[in-house]
């Protein structure tokens, strides 16, 4: 059978009452120990708190995305061609500078996350629940990702725009895009950098829940306590 997500908590207080999720329960196979309504939702508890924790947590460190290759931000296919100009003219320590910047920014805005996050999962309703039950391994992610992402972007924006601002990231771009945009014969860009990295930030976020929501659904060993173990290995097999 599928193997529980990660990011569902505290069910028992948020769902219309313990015996709906007793239900869900009662359809998974136990494996030797009985698997109690309240093993499930503390075990739930405990795998989102593991889940922000291990990945969320790691994106709003210095470097969080800058040295994470599966989320670090690159150009926009419009700049792609700004940053080959400029290092083809020299100006390579300008556009790696930019680069960081971008990063930066989204580092800080990850900060905004995790009260979203949590508010989210204390609204999942017993349908969402059986969905994400038996979904597949980023259920639980895509979830999130449609309960979230309008509120999240609406936390990500400001911040990014002010991060730029205070790491003097629009100093730097207004720099790059003029230096750029004098260059002869080239098509001048004005791209919007804020909502690019916004977009960005937020998808570097939900690669990094899903990673972790597989992890615990198909990893044993990613199962680090007794009461992780208990509850998902009821959903080890069919």
């Amino acid at each position: 059978m599928k193997k529980i997500l990660i990011p569902l908590t505290a069910l028992c207080l948020t769902l219309s009452g313990c015996a709906e999720l007793q239900q869900v329960a009662s359809q998974i196979p136990q494996a030797g120990n009985i698997l109690t309504t309240a093993d499930i939702a503390a075990g739930l508890r405990e795998a989102l708190d593991k889940g922000i924790d291990t990945q969320v947590t790691k994106l709003t460190q210095t470097d969080g995305f800058y040295k994470n290759q599966l989320v670090k931000i690159l150009l926009p296919a419009e700049l792609q061609k700004v940053d080959k100009t400029l290092r083809d003219i020299g100006l390579g320590s300008l556009a790696d500078e930019g680069l960081k910047m971008m990063n930066r920014a989204a580092e800080d805005a990850v900060k905004e996350a995790t009260p979203i996050f949590v508010t989210a999962v204390k609204e999942i309703t017993f349908t969402d629940v059986r969905n994400i039950l038996m979904g597949n391994d980023e259920a639980a992610t895509s979830y999130l990702r449609t309960k979230t992402t309008t509120q999240l972007y609406a936390k990500f924006n400001p911040v990014i725009k002010s991060s730029f601002s205070k790491v003097g990231a629009d100093k730097v771009w207004k720099n790059i895009i003029t230096r750029y945009n004098q260059v002869p014969l080239v098509n001048k860009v004005n791209p919007d950098l804020t909502d690019y990295v916004t977009n960005e930030a937020l998808d570097g976020v939900y690669k990094m829940i899903a990673v972790e929501e597989k992890d615990i659904r198909t990893n044993v060993n990613a199962r680090t306590s007794t009461l992780l173990k208990k509850v998902f290995s009821a959903q080890d097999s069919k």
